[in-house]
């Protein structure tokens, strides 16, 4: 199903694996006292299919000006000025006629028995899911769908119908004001009813994917798809009851979705004399935007988009408004191509026409949807630039003309399914069966060669392209699919495709969010370079991939981007610095960080339907010490999505920072049931039964969350330094363990070296803490180890060096100097 919402249950599809656990904070020597550790990664509502569980505008408005008064959770209602489309049809039939029959047009319908007798020509055979058999009657005086399971017969009636080029969604009316998808759907290729959700099970390379609950949230119209099936809508969601009071001016798109209110451009045209046109037509022109604006128009659907405001309008700003989904996402492979259902703009962003500035979606597409070049004229759409290669396809192609594989499009925009919908890649790139055989994704050559296979295709790739145009689409991916596996032994060529002079817009920013996930300081170079960006997009992704960070560059550059001209950059670095102290920071600093917060906290309440929108506005209040808002929100959140354990697990975090242990050992536990493998909620328990003195029940929640994710490093720090008494040979090596994945972490660098020292270990523990210090001059802690630690060898020299150094630190507090030339004295007396 087109939805527009994302799977929320699977945040690693807005921004990437949440490595080491998705925790933030930092945990604390669990010698000393536990603390609970929580989650950071922002969901994102987002434009795609439900899931299982698993360059700026040229146009001058100042998109602050921009309308912001629609009620949560709703899109701009029907103006005064509005008219229906019907009207439009007096002076406009042609197009009238063209539109009203158009996908667009009729991207939503009610169900009609003309519409069954015309279209749903096959009998529906009864269809198993979960165990419940459904049936579809469409016949003459029906139009409802069976069920037949444990509980009975039920009859649900189909009210709306959606879609219709590739496959035919049937909505119901539900409890609450809601409209449910249907458990059938109807593929119009094929001929054939099939289960709706199990068609949307994704096969992700290495991970497994399992189908929703036909009932599901994410199959409710309301929450999930109106926002591109009808027009001028108003879902009227109301928190309190949990009820929709949904209205709309007309099903389908229509003309007012691209041209803005018409009432006062069709009083005036009214008024005048026959064939008089007026000097002003009162009415928005998509002909007159500039290529970006009518791109953004269109991409305010054919976008895997979140919303950040309900108020974009024709002529407006895409990200003002929306937020896009990049190869952080598992929907996408890491090459790019499409895996799940993606909505075009993401690819067409990277595409040499989108790059070039001169063509918009309207070259190639009537504003009702329709392709423009078709048949023998197909290659007339790549004449404007490519008129040479046009005139001699069958040379550049190797195909005859006329067969397949002789239009450009057949290598250029090769065409996928998902869950039976056919889409074409507009990310225009030659075909890279290179990459099918490094990655498994999908190549041209071989959908039509499928015998031959991709090493078949790839041999007569580069035997025909001496300029191996595969190898940087090959680097590109193998660094996508490094970092979302948390692999930053690369980071410095991560870096070169952020800064880099050949920099993808798609690429970076991919990357820049899936950066959030490293701890190295060595990212903070490039991505503060990255937060300067042409790209809105960029620029966002940088700010979300820098974090939270003292560091007086990173806040500096936080803060200017708060007063950036797109909302979407604003909004984003507002996130990452809402945790920081307002009174440290210059007044009117603290001023444009509040105005950006007060964006991003409207932003979160948009969609007060969507579990996402209240888990993020959960994790914004807690960093505000809104606790209880904060929980509130994560309550809300986990009330929308009961299988999603992120609000449960932030719940607990603030009910330990309140003092309220009970609740959130209780909200903890839930969390564990309901995901039992879940790494984070297993590590965070095991910090609250340590704190409890439970250390048996610490123990072996610390080795199931290390069991579940191998890369925790914090948990291997914890049970170091949890069993570190009585085992401390393998304490040990789970500290070492910890240093070795988060060398970034002084801490777990010196308990290892402590540890070592307290074994005997004395040479090892010594190297360990000369490279801390090199690495972490800073770190004063490990001074005094090591200079003891030579001192107790005898190194009077080597120790007296070490406290020296230490004396050239800069800001040192005064308490350490004195104790640090105590230590001096001390080995010169001696």
């Amino acid at each position: 199903m087109r939805s527009r919402n994302k799977a929320a249950n699977d945040p690693s599809a807005a921004f990437g694996p949440r490595c080491s656990g998705g925790t933030r904070g930092v945990v604390l020597l669990a010698l000393a006292a536990a603390a609970l550790a929580g989650l950071s990664v922002w969901v994102l509502t987002q434009s795609a299919r439900p899931s299982g569980k698993t360059i700026s505008s040229p146009q001058a408005e100042s998109d602050r000006a921009a309308p912001d008064s629609a009620p949560a959770g709703s899109s701009l209602p029907a103006s005064p000025a509005s008219v229906a489309s019907a009207v439009c049809v007096e002076c406009h039939k042609v197009f009238h006629d063209k539109w009203s029959t158009s996908r667009h047009g009729l991207a939503m319908q009610p169900f009609s028995a003309d519409l069954a007798r015309r279209d749903l020509t096959e009998p529906c055979p009864p269809i198993e899911v979960t165990k419940v058999k459904y049936t579809a009657h469409v016949g003459e005086g029906e139009g409802f769908i069976q069920e037949e399971g444990p509980e009975g017969a039920k009859r649900y009636p189909i009210a709306h119908v959606m879609g219709g080029k590739n496959v035919y969604y049937f909505l119901t009316p539900w409890t609450r004001g809601r409209l449910q998808v249907l458990p059938l759907a109807y593929d119009m290729r094929h001929k054939q009813w099939f289960d709706t959700a199990a068609s949307a099970i994704r096969h992700f390379p290495g991970a497994s994917d399992q189908a929703l609950d036909w009932r599901d949230p994410m199959y409710t119209f309301n929450t999930s798809c109106h926002g591109c099936h009808v027009s001028q809508i108003l879902t009227n969601y109301d928190l309190a009851s949990d009820t929709y009071r949904t209205t709309w001016s007309e099903a389908g798109i229509n003309c007012e979705t691209c041209h803005g209110p018409a009432g006062e451009h069709v009083r005036l045209c009214r008024s005048l004399a026959p064939g008089q046109k007026p000097a002003d037509p009162q009415i928005v022109s998509p002909l007159k935007f500039s290529v970006t604006q009518q791109n953004d128009a269109c991409a305010s659907c054919h976008a895997k988009a979140g919303h950040i405001t309900h108020a974009f309008q024709p002529g407006g700003r895409f990200f003002d408004h929306f937020d896009l989904t990049t190869y952080e996402s598992l929907d996408y492979h890491v090459d790019g191509r499409d895996l799940g259902e993606n909505y075009t703009f993401t690819s067409w962003l990277r595409s040499p026409c989108g790059l070039s500035g001169k063509l918009s979606c309207l070259h190639c597409h009537t504003s009702s949807g329709r392709y423009r070049f078709q048949g023998d004229k197909a290659n007339d759409a790549c004449l404007p630039c490519h008129a040479e290669r046009v005139a001699a396809a069958p040379a550049h192609t190797r195909h005859k003309a006329g067969t397949p594989g002789g239009r450009c499009v057949d290598c250029h925009m090769p065409m996928t399914d998902f869950a039976r919908m056919r889409r074409s890649d507009h990310s225009m790139l030659p075909p890279t069966p290179a990459a099918t055989l490094a990655h498994k994704s999908p190549n041209a050559c071989t959908i039509c060669h499928a015998k031959e296979g991709p090493a078949w295709a790839d041999e007569h790739v580069r035997k025909w392209h001496k300029d191996d145009y595969q190898a940087p689409v090959l680097r590109r991916a193998a660094l996508v699919a490094a970092a979302r596996r948390c692999d930053w032994t690369q980071l410095g060529q991560m870096g070169e495709e952020l800064i880099g002079p050949g920099r993808d817009r798609i690429v970076a920013s991919s990357l820049a969010r899936l950066m959030a996930t490293c701890s190295s300081d060595d990212k903070l170079p490039v991505l503060l370079e990255a937060i300067k960006d042409r790209s809105p997009l960029v620029r966002a992704s940088a700010a979300m991939g820098v974090g939270a960070s003292g560091d007086p560059k990173v806040v500096s550059a936080l803060v200017r981007a708060t007063g950036d001209d797109f909302r979407l950059v604003r909004i984003r670095a507002a996130s990452v610095l809402a945790g920081l102290p307002p009174t440290s920071l210059p007044p009117a600093d603290r001023t444009r960080v509040s105005a950006a917060l007060k964006e991003l906290e409207a932003s979160l309440r948009a969609r007060s339907d969507d579990w996402a929108s209240q888990y993020n506005l959960g994790n914004l209040f807690s960093d505000l010490g809104r606790l209880e808002e904060a929980l509130t929100a994560y309550d809300l959140a986990a009330r929308f999505r009961p299988d999603a354990v992120q609000p449960l697990v932030n719940a607990a975090i603030v009910q330990a920072r309140l003092g309220r242990t009970e609740q959130a050992d209780q909200a903890l536990a839930k969390a564990v049931a309901i995901q039992p493998k879940n790494a984070a909620a297993l590590f965070n328990l095991a910090l609250l039964r340590a704190e409890q003195g439970k250390n048996e029940q610490a123990e072996q929640h610390l080795r199931a969350a290390l069991q579940a994710e191998p890369t925790m490093a914090q948990a291997a720090f914890n049970l170091g330094v949890l069993i570190s008494k009585d085992r401390p040979a393998e304490a040990i090596e789970w500290c070492r363990k910890a240093a070795a994945l988060r060398q970034d972490e002084p801490r777990y660098a010196y308990t290892l070296a402590f540890l070592l020292v307290e074994a005997g270990q004395t040479s090892e523990a010594a190297e360990r803490l000369r490279d801390l210090l090199g690495r972490h001059p800073e770190y004063l802690d490990a001074y005094h180890l090591l200079g003891d630690l030579y001192a107790r060898a005898g190194k009077k020299q080597e120790a007296a060096q070490v406290y020296r150094q230490a004396l050239l630190r800069p800001s040192l507090p005064p308490q350490e100097r004195a104790r640090l030339q105590a230590q001096l004295r001390a080995l010169q007396g001696g």
